[in-house]
């Protein structure tokens, strides 16, 4: 059974996905650029987007079953928060 999808919501959880990449890429340039810095917030981006994507998605079959588009949306939504929260929390870091 398909359900009703609406691709405004599809796309706007893609872009606040990337949001919260950008979040994680601007706090590893902010703290110094190196490549280490790079790779541990790239890494944690992909790991907090597996994670929630995963009890997003249990969530959703639950809930909203066959609503890809509310899925994608919530997981959009955590990530640009955790995304503002790394990038927020860059100011704590001393090195």
């Amino acid at each position: 059974m398909q359900g009703n999808r609406d691709p405004r919501l599809i796309w706007l959880g893609v872009i606040l996905l990337v949001v919260g990449f950008l979040g994680h890429f601007f706090a590893a340039r902010a703290i110094g650029g190196t490549y280490i810095a790079y790779r541990d917030h790239i890494f944690g981006f992909v790991l907090l987007t597996v994670v929630s994507a995963a009890i997003v998605g249990v969530l959703g079959w639950r809930f909203w079953r066959a609503r890809l588009d509310i899925t994608l949306l919530t997981v959009g939504i955590l990530q640009a928060l955790i995304g503002l929260i790394v990038y927020i929390n860059r100011f704590k870091v001393h090195g």
